[in-house]
């Protein structure tokens, strides 16, 4: 569980980033999932989109991702939402 001093500092991090990827009409699935927890392996830190023709709510897409990928939400604002992992092996971001 993140603390919110850690959370202001990864959507300070998430604030340039652009998103890599896209829920769209069918919604999340598998697939997506493991591409996203290698993406966070590598990143840490990521944002993701939601198109407008997603046919669930942001906040059901939020929490199914952070169950699938055992990531953190961030932040949800607008149509973006920014998930953080730990990476094992690639270690970039340093939170206190």
């Amino acid at each position: 569980m993140l603390s919110g001093k850690q959370k202001r500092f990864l959507r300070a991090k998430a604030n340039q980033l652009k998103p890599i990827f896209q829920v769209g009409k069918i919604g999340v699935n598998q697939n997506m999932i493991e591409q996203i927890i290698d993406a966070l392996e590598k990143r840490e830190l990521l944002k993701v989109s939601i198109l407008q023709n997603c046919m669930e709510d942001k906040d059901t897409v939020a929490r199914l991702l952070a169950e699938g990928t055992g990531a953190e939400v961030v932040q949800i604002i607008g149509n973006n939402i920014v998930l953080y992992k730990e990476s094992e092996e690639n270690k970039q971001i340093h939170l206190l």
